[in-house]
């Protein structure tokens, strides 16, 4: 049996080897290394895996989970300065300022003069704004037993906690 037979025999059919001899492989089951035992590496995946339902739920209404969270702190604490909402979510100034423009192009978001500094904007949702939200949480209830369902309860809200504690790490990086 020659050296290129014996080694697709060895390492299944999936594989192969080019023309210089090296492995090829399709994919099929990538070994991820030690990629599955760092945190960071999971809970990247983790979160491209949460995303793509997101953004799934919210299709009909092309809002992203960052505009989600905006609408939901402004809803929350309404008459918020802008800065303090971006600062709140970790998101820089300049990717914020763009993120309240659509958000007030689209009329769900209205920016008042702060009546304590004439230099900042106070943070309001619109009517519709208003309106939106209900929908938008109900899509976010939905979406959220969708994580409950694929983990269990119990596992679910074991994970709060320790997350916050991760998050916090990095609170002032923003």
């Amino acid at each position: 049996m020659g050296a290129m037979a014996s080694r697709r025999s060895k390492a299944g059919d999936n594989e192969g080897a080019n023309e210089e001899g090296a492995p090829v492989r399709d994919g099929a089951a990538v070994d991820h290394g030690p990629l599955d035992r760092r945190l960071g590496y999971l809970l990247r995946r983790a979160q491209i895996a949460v995303f793509r339902d997101f953004f799934a739920a919210f299709a009909d209404h092309d809002i992203r989970p960052g505009q989600y969270s905006i609408l939901t702190v402004i809803e929350t604490n309404p008459g918020l300065k802008q800065g303090a909402v971006g600062e709140a979510l970790g998101i820089k100034r300049a990717n914020f300022v763009a993120m309240i423009d659509e958000l007030q192009t689209r009329g769900l978001v209205r920016r008042d003069p702060s009546p304590a500094d004439r230099r900042s904007y106070a943070l309001n949702l619109t009517a519709e704004g208003t309106r939106l939200m209900a929908e938008l949480h109900a899509l976010a209830e939905r979406h959220e037993q969708k994580i409950v369902d694929a983990i269990g309860l119990e596992t679910y809200r074991a994970l709060f906690a320790p997350l916050k504690a991760i998050a916090r790490m990095g609170e002032g990086e923003a």
